[in-house]
């Protein structure tokens, strides 16, 4: 930016929403910086406009504050789990940057959760929570430095943007907080995500294709590049989907490290947008067993199609996925089932080094096929929690299935050409109880 213009703005001991939003908002000259000087900045819903950056200097603490009424303003277009508010939005514009080594500190798992969930393992979130950031129809994005800390809800969410880039950001989430996603690539095209790492209790980087409220849906996901990442996560580390109501196509996850997560590679389609075109490539992991409560459990990679809303569309096709130069450990599988004959198709394993461990739970034991249609329309007697789980009236928690014979180190069903090159999976000899002796079982 040429003949740029900074406005510093020293920290305070009231709120500053007004002075910073004062700021970002000036008319001319543009396109400027607005820079936090160290100390710590207490502050409300922000928007920001076409040519600004949002500078954090070195020891400079956004500190959001811990209330869901201080973002009535900052409404968005893209509901996520009953929330419309966050406390950083854009819409629209154009050239808009957060950078600096400074913090953003958002107070979520102690202000917007009650209690524990003992059964899930887990907090009790509140109905109503923020996302720290939602960016929607925004062009030439940068996110770079930040650290991200303690998110009551998704943590960055870019929805219908283009050419995006996000370097270097640190997120640290309570890892018993539900749906602090990390990462929310929702709709976009031509994003580049590099050596950021990301510690959350759900998934650490999403790309989804959401809906939007009133009608339509965030657009095509598309020319995504993830590199150079180091993720855990309780749910899934590097993800496809669940929601999927439009297209996915030129996805390359490469050069990353999973640690202590739950699942780690995951193709998830459910809404009928076709997923087409996803590499994974030299990724190092390590995948440990959940609670039931949990979708998935110890998995190296699982793809997943099935018929969310069967009464409006069938789920969209995954096809063309190369799965490459994969070492590590798990306590699961390496999954990849569809509910329907040749939902999954051209799928290519190689140069794949694994070990095998038994977990302490037995929880992997079972495949899991979660979301299923019974969590947007559970029975009147099934038991269980929005968007996580629901039991059926015998008490078992539904889209769980045994494998048959066992659990092995592969697991395929309805899985069209596939290809296996050079998959070794090191397994306990002699094998636990409820594992089958089959090491690659391809149905």
């Amino acid at each position: 930016m040429s003949h740029e213009q900074e406005i510093r703005i020293p920290p305070s001991g009231t709120a500053q929403t007004a002075a910073i939003q004062s700021a970002i908002q000036r008319t001319a000259p543009m396109p400027r910086t607005v820079t936090l000087e160290a100390g710590e900045h207490l502050c409300g819903g922000l928007v920001l406009r076409s040519d600004v950056t949002l500078k954090l200097s070195d020891g400079a603490v956004l500190r959001f504050i811990p209330d869901y009424d201080a973002y009535a303003h900052t409404e968005v277009a893209v509901e996520a789990e009953q929330s419309n508010r966050a406390m950083i939005t854009a819409f629209g514009a154009e050239r808009i940057a957060i950078i600096g080594s400074g913090q953003i500190c958002c107070d979520g798992s102690s202000r917007f959760s009650r209690g524990d969930d003992a059964e899930m393992g887990t907090r009790i979130p509140l109905a109503l929570r923020p996302r720290v950031l939602v960016f929607d129809s925004c062009r030439d994005v940068l996110l770079r430095d930040v650290s991200v800390l303690d998110s009551p809800m998704w943590t960055l969410h870019l929805v219908g943007c283009q050419d995006v880039r996000v370097q270097n950001v640190r997120v640290e989430n309570d890892r018993r907080m539900p749906n602090t996603d990390g990462i929310v690539i929702d709709g976009c095209q031509r994003v580049l995500v590099t050596g950021c790492k990301i510690r959350t209790a759900d998934d650490g980087i999403v790309l989804k294709t959401s809906a939007r409220r009133g009608g339509g849906v965030a657009g095509e996901c598309a020319d995504i590049r993830v590199a150079g990442c180091v993720i855990e996560s309780r749910s899934c580390a590097l993800k496809v989907g669940t929601e999927s109501f439009a297209p996915f196509r030129n996805l390359v996850f490469e050069d990353c490290r999973i640690e202590a997560s739950n699942r780690a590679l995951g193709i998830f389609s459910r809404d009928g947008g076709e997923i087409a075109g996803v590499r994974f490539s030299r990724i190092a992991l390590s995948c440990y067993e959940t609670p039931h409560g949990f979708w998935g459990s110890g998995e190296a990679l699982t793809v997943s199609v099935l018929d969310r809303r069967p009464q409006l569309a069938p789920a969209g096709l995954v096809r063309d996925v190369i799965v490459e130069d994969i070492s590590g450990t798990m306590q699961g599988a390496v999954n990849l089932v569809s509910e329907r004959p040749g939902g999954i198709s051209g799928v290519r394993l190689d140069r794949i080094s694994l070990t095998q461990r038994p977990g302490p739970l037995g929880t992997a034991r079972a495949y899991d096929t979660r979301p299923t249609p019974a969590d947007l329309q559970p029975s009147p007697e099934a038991g269980g929690r929005i968007n996580a789980w629901r039991k059926d009236g015998a008490g078992r928690i539904v889209g769980l299935t045994d494998y048959p014979g066992g659990m092995p180190a592969v697991f395929a069903r309805n899985v069209a050409d596939i290809t296996l090159d050079q998959v070794r999976i090191t397994r306990p000899d002699p094998l636990p109880q409820g594992w089958n002796p089959e090491a690659i079982v391809l149905g």
